[in-house]
């Protein structure tokens, strides 16, 4: 007798019977489901899997599509794939590198094409890529023993990276995806054909090109390219730091740590970012009108704080007497405060801050006048006045922190040069192999979610809950205005992820494996399976990362 399993379908809520063995495509198709758009994948037990899956045993399923950061994941996956199979095609000699997003897309370039990369030859992937799409191929999931695995892989310069790679897992067995005879690496998982690929585009870019996707909240149409000139070369700078270095990749950061060489690693990387903060000191007192107001912006987790405080004593090695100034400060009493799409009061809205009282306080500061500063009162939900006095001296700048420091109606009335404006944020420059990248948002969750659990008694549950309404806020109110900065900061450290590894995982695997905070704790506990921990004894005090690990020096 056939052996029968039961699985329930959260898209239906309802509970269905089918022969062991059956694939996730089988059940979709049974069930008819229907979402706003394709479905992609499918989280089994809250893990995303393809549609190729079997299931054998009783599963908790749940269909997605481009809407879910899952389901975009699983198709940005494909995308490059087919992006690669192309290239390999069309120029067997070069190496495609998929470096980082940017412009809300993510950047390639090709490295040893042997001609420059011109529009034409972008317009000739494009074309390979539309062919490849209309084959309508199918992508195979497969996992032999990782012995073999490196054998087929072994073959020639660009595939050293992987080879590599499946050295540092020491795992028994390792999966590949296979097109054709095209083979390829990539840390999840991809959509069954090349058929389900519906809208992309490459365009130049710099010296690289553009991949474009869908835009995340509406599939239907392509991300808007954002011009990023600032963020690139930031990007830029670091990804040149990195290759004279030596460490592009996961595997050649692995084996340095191995050797022995991560103490070093962490003592360049740490006069990198003193340089660095030391470089925009410089900036801001070299100004030829007398900056008096710094500004310094940045999403979750970036690491605003320490880089003030660190931007601080470089500024007072100047002889400028940096003076800290709270947003915070300046919300409007709880029943003026706006309120979101659900009700709900919306903190993050530019207009919880009482703008014009601030742009009061900045203009008679800079008439050298004496202000009174508020305090906010948040258990009460309301303004208070203790007496607090400030003037600025001619030997003073204020430093005002916080998400909105870069929107334009925070300083509206204020003269421009007397003002400087810093973005900070954590761009990890290192990829997984030439095809994966690590995506800057990982790093900021891991951040925080260690911080809320060291400091403020949040599990790694809670935060991951919260953390989808996080990033909305920044994309409407920081991402927009981070190219107004005048220098954008790069506080990712090279070695950060190792350090995170040891302090990430013991709170990421509490998060319970039938909620759905465990799809993503799960796929940040395999992130981080990439990579060697190392302790974090030789990190300064002062260090950006002590910030979220403990052990700071400076006061929060």
């Amino acid at each position: 007798m056939e052996k029968e399993i039961t699985v329930y379908c959260k898209n239906t809520k309802s509970y269905h019977v089918y022969p062991a063995g059956i694939s996730l495509l089988e059940i979709r198709d049974d069930l008819r489901i229907e979402l706003p758009y394709p479905v992609v994948a499918a989280r089994v037990n809250y893990k995303v899997e393809d549609l190729n899956f079997l299931v054998y045993k009783p599963k908790d399923i749940e269909f997605i599509d481009l809407t879910s950061p899952s389901g975009m994941r699983v198709y940005v996956r494909t995308l490059s794939m087919v992006l690669a199979k192309a290239v390999s095609e069309l120029f067997p000699q070069a190496t495609l590198r998929i470096e980082h997003p940017i412009s809300k897309g993510y950047y390639c370039t090709l490295e040893d094409l042997g001609e420059p990369l011109t529009p034409e030859i972008v317009q000739r992937i494009k074309e390979r890529v539309d062919a490849i799409v209309a084959q309508k191929k199918r992508i195979y999931s497969e996992e032999k023993q990782t012995t073999e695995v490196m054998k087929l892989f072994d073959t020639g310069k660009e595939r050293e990276n992987e080879v590599s790679l499946f050295e540092t897992f020491g795992r028994p067995y390792s999966r590949y995806f296979r097109m054709d005879d095209f083979i390829d690496y990539y840390t999840g998982v991809l959509m069954p054909s090349t058929d389900y690929l519906y809208l992309y585009d490459f365009v130049p870019m710099y010296e690289g090109f553009l991949m474009r996707i869908p835009n995340r909240t509406d599939p239907s149409r392509l991300e808007d390219i954002v011009p990023q000139p600032k963020m690139y070369e930031i990007f830029n700078e670091y990804v040149g730091w990195n290759k004279i270095m030596h460490i592009n990749n996961v595997s050649q950061f692995n084996n340095l740590c191995r050797n022995r060489r991560a103490f070093d690693l962490i003592k360049v990387t740490e006069a990198l970012h003193e340089k660095k903060v030391a470089s925009i000191a410089d900036m801001i007192v070299q100004r030829e009108k007398p900056v008096r107001f710094v500004l310094v912006s940045g999403p979750s987790s970036s690491g605003k704080t320490t880089f003030s405080k660190r931007l601080s004593i470089q500024l007072m090695v100047s002889k400028v007497r940096p003076v800290p100034l709270s947003l915070d400060n300046y919300f409007v009493n709880r029943e003026d405060t706006p309120r979101d799409e659900n009700g709900d009061w919306d903190f993050e809205h530019i207009d919880a801050l009482d703008i014009d009282l601030f742009n009061s306080h900045l203009k008679k500061l800079l008439a050298g006048e004496e202000v009174e500063v508020p305090t906010f009162d948040f258990a009460e939900g309301r303004r208070t006045y203790k007496g607090d006095k400030m003037r600025l001296t001619e030997d003073s700048i204020l430093i005002i922190e916080g998400i909105h420091a870069l929107n334009p109606s925070l300083i509206r009335d204020v003269p421009a040069e007397a003002v400087f404006k810093i973005y900070v944020s954590a761009l990890t420059t290192i990829s997984i192999d030439n095809h994966n990248w690590i995506p800057t948002t990982d790093v900021r969750l891991l951040r925080r979610i260690i911080r809320d659990y060291r400091y403020r008694s949040y599990s790694a549950q809670e935060t991951i809950a919260r953390w989808g309404s996080v990033r909305k806020g920044e994309e409407k109110w920081i991402f927009p205005y981070q190219e107004n900065a005048d220098v954008m900061f790069n506080s990712a450290l090279l070695f950060e992820l190792a350090v995170l590894k040891r302090h990430a995982e013991p709170i990421l695997i509490e998060v319970p494996k039938y909620c759905d905070e465990y799809t993503e704790a799960h796929r940040l506990l395999k992130f981080l399976n990439y990579f060697v921990s190392i302790p974090d004894w030789e990190i300064p005090p002062t260090s950006l990362l002590r910030e979220f690990v403990g052990g700071s020096s400076f006061r929060y």
